[in-house]
């Protein structure tokens, strides 16, 4: 359906919560921006960095829509553009080349390949010299069979080359095929060439074994492979169709900077795997023109160095990281890593972030420090009703919620933003937890036989969402208190944390709850 202007159509809003009865009612932004909530300074900035490819430090708890930022902002980037291969060094096999490859010629290059694959037909299609010759047609009844059949299932005869002795020995009856002997070579081709005759012009073909087909290659197709054997044979790395968002949360060296494979044959030319083949991209080199995403930056320690060096020179090389394998002789230099980098950390972690790397991402990007609540105004309620609905249907296992029910959900978010940030009037953007509160409302919607989750199962999820250390608290009197209990005799000897509250004076210090 068009637009009155003849575009495509705009679209549908809600411009008031008077408008909803359920969630149902409340449009999903397609713009993957437009679905954070609560954060429109990082938003502002985030479509920025997209469009200028800028480098991006989300600062923030956990739950608050880093991560989901660090996505939408890859969708909106191009698709790449470049893919990245491997190709082979006649000359120094161990230092294989790298090769960057436009997406034209890579599907000109994938077409090439079609053409090379040819056409396949069925064995009772192939010439019936050529179906016995392949070890598809028994020759004695006719029976067509899998090449892997030595033995025809129709007849019991031996499908391929000459028998000795076949019509003389007396005893065959008794003994079948044991005492007959077949003529070298008669194990079934792989590959036949012919001619044949094509619009009149003789052509040279090939027919090839195919499992339970045959694979036949006309002139043009063989033309090509002989074409592709000249060529330098090459993997490819990071394929042109690839996601522009790679997370490295966590990663390992390997992980992140990539590896070479080891090879127990040592790379002999007919056991081993050639080293280029064995190549393996980091989490760098796939984010090639895309967004490389790191949550809790400072957990990678050291390994920000080598992020710092691949942001300076857009490039980083690959080589084999352990060196009691094969691959550590192995080195490819210059693969591409020209990369946004997005990560995020807590504010307590701001000093563990390596200085220079820092640097780097102010002197090519933004720090934005996000927002723990927003004001308790008509809009902010209808985008956190909006964070009910894109829960509800991004789960797909619970229902839409009523309008009493979002009003639930607006309490509790009012709440907690003035329990835990000290923000009065206010709503929580801590939608990670919230997001929780909904499907355990869902749940029980389901579980009741309810179309919709409605006001009492929020109140029942707000009860039974309850964190475990204010379980303790309900079933001991205090958290100290349930610990000391639960914790056996060696804990309480082996375990600082156990010792201080066993001996910890409550009176000196005013007591503890």
């Amino acid at each position: 359906m068009l637009g009155p202007s003849g575009g495509p159509p705009a679209r549908r809003t809600v411009a008031s919560l008077d408008e909803v009865h359920t969630t149902e009612d409340i449009p999903i932004p397609t713009d993957p921006l437009e679905r954070v909530i609560g954060q429109e300074r990082a938003v502002e900035i985030a479509r920025i960095a997209a469009y200028q490819r800028r480098h991006l430090l989300l600062v923030g708890p956990s739950g608050i829509g880093k991560s989901m930022t660090a996505q939408a902002l890859a969708l909106h980037l191009e698709r790449p553009q470049q893919e990245i291969r491997v190709v082979h060094n006649p000359e120094n096999p161990e230092r294989p080349t790298v090769q960057l490859v436009a997406r034209d010629e890579v599907y000109q290059d994938r077409e090439r390949a079609r053409v090379t694959e040819g056409e396949l037909i069925a064995p009772t299609e192939a010439p019936v010299t050529v179906a016995e010759r392949l070890g598809y047609r028994c020759p004695r009844c006719s029976f067509y069979s899998l090449p892997s059949d030595r033995y025809c299932p129709s007849c019991g005869n031996v499908k391929q080359g000459v028998t000795l002795n076949q019509s003389g020995n007396p005893f065959r009856d008794l003994v079948g095929g044991i005492l007959e002997l077949t003529v070298p070579g008669g194990n079934p081709q792989e590959t036949v060439r012919t001619t044949r005759l094509k619009n009149g012009v003789e052509e040279v073909v090939a027919y090839e074994r195919a499992e339970d087909k045959i694979r036949l290659l006309d002139q043009r197709a063989l033309e090509r492979r002989r074409t592709q054997l000249k060529e330098s044979p090459h993997k490819v790395l990071v394929p042109i169709d690839r996601s522009t968002f790679v997370m490295a949360t966590g990663a390992s060296e390997t992980e992140l900077l990539g590896d070479v494979r080891h090879d127990p044959y040592g790379g002999h030319p007919q056991l081993g795997s050639p080293p280029y083949d064995r190549v393996i991209p980091g989490a760098i080199h796939e984010a090639h023109e895309g967004v490389l995403f790191i949550d809790e930056l400072p957990s990678l320690g050291a390994l920000q160095r080598n992020i710092l060096t691949a942001m300076q020179e857009k490039r980083y090389p690959i080589s084999g990281r352990n060196p009691q394998s094969g691959g550590a002789s192995v080195r490819v230099d210059g693969v591409p890593c020209d990369f946004i980098l997005v990560a995020a950390c807590n504010i307590q972690d701001l000093s563990h972030i390596l200085s220079p790397l820092r640097s780097r991402i102010i002197g090519g990007g933004y720090e934005v420090l996000l927002e723990t609540a927003m004001p308790d105004t008509e809009h902010n309620r209808l985008r956190i009703a909006q964070f009910c609905a894109q829960e509800i249907v991004t789960d797909g296992r619970i229902r839409h919620a009523t309008k009493p029910a979002l009003e639930e959900l607006f309490r509790e978010a009012r709440r907690r933003a003035e329990a835990i940030d000290h923000r009065r009037n206010a709503l929580t953007l801590r939608l990670r937890e919230l997001g929780g509160l909904i499907r355990t409302a869902g749940d029980l919607a389901m579980v009741q036989g309810s179309p919709y989750i409605e006001a009492a199962h929020m109140t029942q999820a707000l009860e039974r969402a309850r964190s475990i250390e204010d379980q303790v608290r309900d079933a001991f009197g205090s958290y100290e208190v349930g610990v000391r209990q639960e914790a056996t005799e060696a804990q309480r000897k082996s375990l600082g944390y156990y010792a201080w509250n066993e001996h910890r004076d409550p009176d000196a210090s005013g007591g503890y709850a």
